[in-house]
């Protein structure tokens, strides 16, 4: 127990380092705000998928989780962590984040299976970023992606660019898992990376960082 909780310690001390060093970027460089986000998200989200490893109690993971979740909350009224929170549209990913990570964790813990965490977190630590910011930043021959009349937040190549990188890394890790390359791994991974660039596509307002890794854990739950 006493290992449990000093990783825990270790663990937010370094977030919060992580957290410091992209605020002083943002405000050195003068970055936007959309580019500092992504790179915490990336760093944070991506950090956590040794987890499973670390923490064989689903408790301690709740606890960093609230904790994270009231400081992005809390800090979105005040002045700092301006890094997260500078940007032009209105998003609770923030929030659910470490919703989403504590969820997953929760699933892959209850059965037993360290791989039900670490491809929904892989994907949402890599595949969302770079969609984001090709689908933000490369405004040429990129429109809003149109479904039955309705325009939706998401860009063709910002959705493009997702599915292809979740595809890729589904592929590499179910390699990896499986411990070979045959059709169902190819029909498992492109699942993967359909479901959760429709679920990517469709989501609002942040909510894909809720989607993207329970339509992962979905599919993973189903098929494999």
């Amino acid at each position: 127990m006493g290992n449990q909780i000093g990783l825990t310690v270790i663990y937010m001390v370094a977030i919060a380092l992580l957290l410091v060093f992209n605020e002083l970027v943002y405000r050195r460089l003068g970055l936007k705000g959309e580019i500092t986000r992504k790179f915490a998200h990336f760093t944070a989200t991506l950090s956590t998928i040794t987890f499973p490893y670390l923490f064989d109690n689903h408790w301690y993971v709740l606890f960093m989780a609230v904790a994270f979740f009231i400081l992005l909350f809390v800090s979105r009224h005040r002045t700092y962590l301006k890094s997260i929170h500078d940007i032009q549209r209105i998003s609770i990913g923030s929030y659910l984040l470490p919703v989403s990570i504590y969820l997953t964790f929760l699933v892959s813990h209850k059965l037993d299976n360290k791989f039900l965490f670490i491809l929904p977190i892989l994907v949402l630590a890599i595949c969302d970023p770079v969609a984001g910011i090709l689908g933000i930043n490369l405004q040429q021959y990129n429109h809003k992606i149109k479904l039955f009349g309705h325009e939706l937040q998401k860009t063709w190549l910002g959705s493009l660019s997702f599915f292809v990188s979740c595809f890729i890394i589904s592929l590499i890790a179910l390699y990896f898992n499986q411990e070979q390359i045959n059709l169902q791994v190819f029909l498992i991974a492109f699942t993967v990376a359909f479901v959760s660039t429709i679920a990517e596509m469709l989501s609002w307002k942040g909510s894909d960082n809720m989607f993207i890794p329970m339509s992962v854990l979905l599919v993973l739950v189903i098929l494999l």
